[in-house]
């Protein structure tokens, strides 16, 4: 008999990495042609490993009347991956461990099941790459993270949205995740980048200011402010233990992610400086695992959305 999180739950399928073939000596080969898939319920030694796992759930996003369609993130995401050049001088490791799913609007056990999976990637000595899915996806990893070590967390959050709303007659969204997590806290260390005043309401800043959370505003990331926001994000990275990164696709211009769950049409530009402070973050030796949430493909337009996510976890790989 399956378990709560085995019920939501399902194995790696290889068929899903399919992909141009130019040879396959070690100079020629792309994501498809080296990638393991495996079943997390069989025990594996997953160390030093890359390790892929799905989060098909946007119930969250529905519970916040937002466009749903992201729960097919996860499966365009790896199409988007499987072409990816292998570069032999980093011996990538790379692993899909499958996808957790939200059946019959479960969400509350696809995020007990998500953290359950992300603790058992971590233990086994792995580095979780977690496909989203809404930003409902946080909750869940955050469940994994403080299930594998008490270590004092840090977050940081590439985000159009505080997502630190009070969920209403206690129903979780994909706008509460925060929140959620800071009532677990003593205190919340968070830092959200790329927050646009168009996207949050006054309860919203005023509720990051109760909580002592600073955070870098959109029109204020760019190139003119880079060492105040190096300086911000240093310290903040100083002040912790160990750091999850998440990457709300919606901090984009829509012009460049146009698949998302909710359009920013003045959001940040994936640009040379965007590259620069996220390359600071990813280089850290705290970061312990990172997600990409709400990338909706349904509304994606010549894939850019689905690239543009790909090409983040791209840098991951061969930093």
């Amino acid at each position: 008999m399956k378990t709560k999180n085995q019920k939501h739950y399902t194995p790696a399928d290889r068929k899903m990495w399919t992909g141009r073939i130019d040879g396959t000596s070690e100079e020629h080969l792309r994501w498809h042609q080296v990638i393991t898939c495996i079943d997390l319920n069989n025990e594996q030694d997953l160390t030093g490993c890359y390790v892929i796992l799905g989060f098909a759930c946007d119930e969250g996003v529905r519970r916040n009347l937002g466009r749903t369609g992201a729960a097919k993130g996860p499966e365009v995401l790896i199409k988007a991956l499987s072409n990816l050049p292998v570069f032999r001088d980093k011996k990538t490791k790379l692993v899909d461990a499958g996808t957790v799913y939200c059946s019959d609007h479960q969400l509350e056990n696809a995020q007990e099941s998500l953290g359950y999976f992300i603790q058992l990637i971590l233990q086994r000595g792995g580095f979780p790459m977690v496909l989203g899915g809404g930003h409902e996806i946080t909750f869940g990893h955050y469940l994994g993270l403080k299930s594998y070590s008490r270590n004092k967390l840090g977050i940081i959050n590439f985000d159009a949205h505080f997502d630190i709303r009070k969920p209403e007659q206690e129903i979780a969204t994909s706008g509460t995740g925060f929140y959620q997590i800071a009532q677990q806290e003593e205190k919340i260390n968070y830092l959200p980048i790329g927050i646009q005043k168009i996207s949050n309401t006054q309860a919203l800043f005023d509720a990051v200011k109760d909580y002592q959370i600073n955070w870098i505003e959109a029109q204020h990331f760019h190139k003119s402010n880079s060492e105040a926001i190096i300086q911000q994000v240093e310290s903040f990275i100083a002040g912790i233990d160990y750091l999850y990164l998440t990457v709300d696709l919606d901090v984009f211009a829509a012009s460049c992610a146009p698949g998302v769950s909710a359009l920013a049409h003045n959001g940040i530009q994936p640009d040379a400086f965007f590259l620069e402070i996220f390359q600071l973050i990813i280089s850290s030796e705290k970061l312990i695992s990172i997600d990409i949430a709400e990338f909706n493909p349904a509304y994606d337009i010549d894939n850019r959305t689905a690239k543009l996510a790909a090409d983040l976890l791209f840098h991951i790989v061969n930093l």
